[in-house]
């Protein structure tokens, strides 16, 4: 039984993000957000972090690593957090097989955090009402997570065309806005459906 769950990110609208969905997901299971400013620090850091925790981890407590994939090749930068989990000497979540337990899970957030708005695109309504009912409909964001062109670039022209954010999207304070309104069970975003169950595998 998951009695902790700490969850390392790359960024500030990341961590907003989780503070409002990890209580939606965890019920009354307590977590704790350790974020870095950017994912080249988080990737510089995290061998080390991971040492320091192996040290202590209870195993009623798991920790869950998430950043975006950017220009990477997922599968190299997969294995690149699963090898620091080995060296750390905890168990991944990939590592210990469907089922088992585990001290790591590893997840990548294809394209970027703002896939996941795109997948629950009610709480992008309810946060910002003037947002068009058409878009998971239209092509080119159907699928949250194939969108091209860069995902929050996509996000800040259809909030722009709404009415919101005239001088750029601020990042943070969307992220806060749209996951309070988030329902993790109506989410279309693949890469936040295998976040989600990697979330829920501990409880």
């Amino acid at each position: 039984m998951l009695e902790k769950l700490i969850v390392i990110v790359e960024e500030p609208s990341m961590e907003a993000a989780l503070e409002h969905l990890l209580p939606k997901i965890l019920g009354n299971v307590d977590f704790e957000i350790r974020r870095f400013q950017c994912k080249d620090e988080l990737l510089k850091k995290l061998p080390d972090r991971l040492c320091a925790y192996s040290a202590w981890l209870s195993q009623s407590w798991a920790i869950l690593v998430l950043v975006d994939r950017d220009d990477d090749d997922c599968l190299t930068l997969k294995q690149t957090l699963e090898r620091m989990a080995v060296r750390a000497g905890l168990i991944s979540k990939t590592r210990a097989g469907y089922g088992r337990p585990f001290q790591v899970a590893n997840r990548i957030a294809i394209e970027e955090l703002e896939a996941w708005f795109f997948g629950d695109w009610l709480a992008a309504q309810a946060a910002y009402p003037r947002l068009p009912h058409s878009i998971p409909h239209k092509a080119g964001y159907r699928i949250p997570d194939a969108i091209l062109g860069g995902t929050w670039e996509a996000l800040e022209r259809v909030l722009k065309k709404g009415g919101y954010f005239s001088t750029g999207l601020r990042k943070i304070e969307c992220a806060r806005a749209v996951a309070h309104h988030m329902v993790p069970e109506r989410n279309t975003s693949k890469s936040f459906q295998e976040f989600d169950k990697a979330v829920s595998a501990g409880l």
